[in-house]
């Protein structure tokens, strides 16, 4: 689920904990030279500024970061969106880093058999074949939705991203617009993620995370939200919606923000945002049901939202 080659180089890939890596050592998907890497002081564990904001470092893992309770208090949907991640097992290894420059999970680019663009095919197989769990928002040559959880949970707190190479690189900066159907990301060859800076949360507001699978346990998002929100005076004063599973990059549902942005936070004003979480949506052929999931997790989680500001909890 969350590997840790951080990028791709033309002459190798970086491996850490190597989670995803070793899997498609396996396969045969890749068959490069490794560059190992290890951790560095200002590349793991979260850094608290006097103001009140955070720097995570790449190396830190997915488990710390869900575990660890002055963060979970500060940014409670980056924290539950790590909780959801995978399996405890790989939690434990995983990096936040290798999470954000992880490899697509579509079954085509994983069958060492098959070219596809991301293996420099001239075409995605997906489009014309079975694109079941891919994306309601296509936005670009290949179909294969963008596999990092927290970099949805980024994309909602506005995160910065900071690299041996460039600093203050939005999770847009990082992962494109997914007009690039050969790249996972925006990294350029040899590029290395070193931090994430997370900006003051605002007072008063709430977050929550959720996802819609197909099974129990251990299963990848069909369509996953952050949301946060901040409701004073019975009015929604800020709104932030990110989704993951739905496009080949994470998305922010900005006309669904847009609609709640001074409304009531009621079921009626919640319900039109819900609807409008779906604009301009192209869903494929067999990735319709996707839309219905999507508006159905803005409803739930705005209403969550919503109550918990009224019961203050």
């Amino acid at each position: 689920m969350t590997p840790s080659a951080m990028t791709a180089t033309q002459a190798g890939e970086f491996r850490a904990a190597g989670t995803d890596l070793s899997e498609r050592r396996r396969s045969g998907v890749s068959t490069g030279p490794l560059i190992d890497i290890s951790a560095a002081p200002d590349t793991i564990g979260m850094h608290w500024g006097t103001e009140g904001s955070l720097r995570i470092g790449a190396f830190t893992t997915i488990a710390a970061i869900a575990a660890d309770a002055r963060l979970a208090a500060a940014y409670p949907g980056i924290a539950a969106s790590a909780q959801g991640l995978a399996t405890p097992q790989i939690r434990h290894l995983a990096t936040l880093g290798g999470n954000l420059a992880q490899r697509s999970r579509c079954w085509y680019f994983r069958n060492p058999h098959i070219a596809c663009l991301k293996k420099g095919g001239s075409d995605c197989p997906a489009r014309s074949g079975n694109h079941l769990y891919h994306v309601a928002f296509d936005l670009g040559p290949c179909v294969a939705p963008h596999p990092s959880t927290m970099a949805a949970a980024l994309l909602a707190y506005e995160a910065k991203v900071t690299t041996d190479r460039r600093s203050s690189l939005t999770i847009g900066d990082l992962l494109g617009d997914g007009s690039n159907g050969s790249a996972d990301n925006a990294l350029q060859p040899g590029e290395m993620i070193k931090s994430i800076e997370l900006p003051v949360p605002l007072q008063g507001e709430h977050a929550l995370y959720k996802r819609a699978i197909s099974r129990t346990h251990a299963e990848w998002p069909l369509v996953e939200i952050c949301a946060r929100a901040v409701i004073k005076d019975g009015a929604f004063q800020f709104v932030r919606l990110a989704a993951g599973g739905i496009a080949s990059v994470p998305l922010r549902l900005v006309a669904a923000e847009a609609a709640l942005q001074g409304k009531p936070a009621n079921v009626a004003a919640i319900a039109v945002a819900a609807e409008r979480a779906t604009s301009g949506a192209k869903p494929l052929p067999m990735t319709g049901y996707k839309l219905d999931l999507l508006k159905g997790l803005v409803q739930d989680l705005l209403e969550r939202l919503a109550g918990n500001q009224a019961t203050g909890s």
